[in-house]
């Protein structure tokens, strides 16, 4: 880490992620220090009983640790501890190429509120054809027609999110989608073109039928369904 003042803050929310995060964070270090920016990352280690903690250490983040399951109250356990000027959210299956760190940046310095990045699939080849049409469905239909961030990586001023006061904690799932909404009303909110590229495993873990009722049952019901886990267990399941 090069040693200036923090200006920038990677959280990444972790449970049982030893499979996916040492590459993560290799990903995170080397974009980070190729932006020539004074950085920390956090990884937020949500009731692992892996060596999530140990690898995350090993890498040098550092490392806080919680027992919350639920996704936004553990990004909001990052964003308490973090000391930079510019927050950004990344899934501990996600790898950030040095451009989109790069792009993030030069929006945060340009004004921009927060935003989010364009989702590539590291093996979307591999996947059976109806379940590339959901991952599409889900990018182009929700992500860039409806313009909402995300959830694996997600980017804000670190004073928009404490006006907005962060992730809703009531809510299980869609925390993207309100975190979009608040910023939007804020200020200028940014997709980024340049991709974050992400795990299709839960594509690979579930059958087209589970998938399917986690992607349309929440377009016929209020946003309270997401106050519940039932209905949003692939989300929590530890299948990887």
């Amino acid at each position: 880490m090069i040693s200036q003042a923090i200006e920038l803050s990677i959280i990444v929310p972790a449970h049982n992620e030893e499979k996916y995060l040492r590459e993560t964070l290799q990903s995170i270090f080397t974009a980070a220090q190729a932006a020539q920016v004074g950085y920390e990352v956090i990884v937020v280690d949500d009731d692992s009983t892996d060596e999530t903690s140990a690898i995350a250490t090993q890498a040098g983040a550092q490392v806080e640790q919680v027992q919350l399951r639920n996704i936004g109250a553990v990004r909001n356990a990052g964003a308490k501890i973090a000391k930079g000027k510019w927050l950004i959210f990344i899934d501990a299956d996600t790898l950030l190429p040095a451009e989109t760190l790069l792009a993030t940046i030069e929006e945060l310095r340009g004004g921009a509120v927060g935003g989010g990045a364009q989702v590539d699939l590291n093996d979307l080849s591999s996947l059976p054809w109806i379940k590339r049409m959901m991952y599409y469905t889900v990018v182009i239909g929700w992500q860039k027609l409806g313009r909402w961030a995300a959830g694996c990586y997600m980017f804000c001023q670190a004073s928009a999110f404490a006006k907005f006061g962060g992730f809703d904690e009531s809510y299980f799932a869609a925390e993207e989608y309100f975190f979009s909404k608040a910023l939007k009303r804020l200020g200028k909110f940014k997709l980024l073109k340049t991709p974050v590229v992400t795990s299709s495993r839960k594509l690979h873990a579930y059958s087209t039928a589970q998938l399917a009722r986690l992607i349309i049952r929440p377009l016929f019901v209020r946003t309270g369904f997401f106050k519940s886990k039932t209905g949003l267990e692939i989300l929590y399941e530890d299948k990887r």
